[in-house]
């Protein structure tokens, strides 16, 4: 199963993600850290991604090449200007696009806010994810 976590900044949303992935998945799981900017990938590499892509360019090339079963990110990664402007139109669109699941965690950004979410938590939110991975994972 190969798992992209996308993210930008410093990646501490998917720094998070991917430590929980490796602490309750440990089976044929590939993590990408897909990082809008060198520091969210070297920071989402050192978390335990198997591999990193950088920048605009990579990571689109990157998700139209390849298979991925399911990306990981903020509500931002699917919104053009979207994580304090570093997801491109280019990336939002090429993730809205990608034949996958889609775990969108709905922080309450960029002046979206979806119902039902006002009291969940981000751990709550990630731990839902994860269980929905496990249920797929072939062991």
């Amino acid at each position: 199963m190969r798992i992209a976590v996308i993210d930008a900044q410093g990646a501490g949303l998917g720094k998070t993600i991917i430590k929980k992935i490796h602490k309750e998945i440990n089976l044929n799981i590939c993590i990408i850290a897909l990082g809008t900017n060198t520091y969210a990938t070297s920071n989402m590499m050192k978390a335990g991604a198997n591999f990193g892509i950088s920048g605009e360019d990579e990571i689109c090339s990157f998700c139209s090449a390849n298979k991925i079963d399911s990306i990981i990110g903020p509500i931002g990664m699917i919104c053009s200007g979207g994580i304090k402007g570093e997801i491109t139109p280019k990336i939002a669109s090429t993730i809205y696009n990608m034949d996958c699941t889609k775990y969108i965690i709905p922080l309450q950004k960029h002046g979206i806010y979806i119902p039902g979410t006002r009291n969940l938590q981000i751990k709550d939110i990630i731990e839902d994810i994860i269980l929905d991975i496990k249920s797929n994972v072939d062991l």
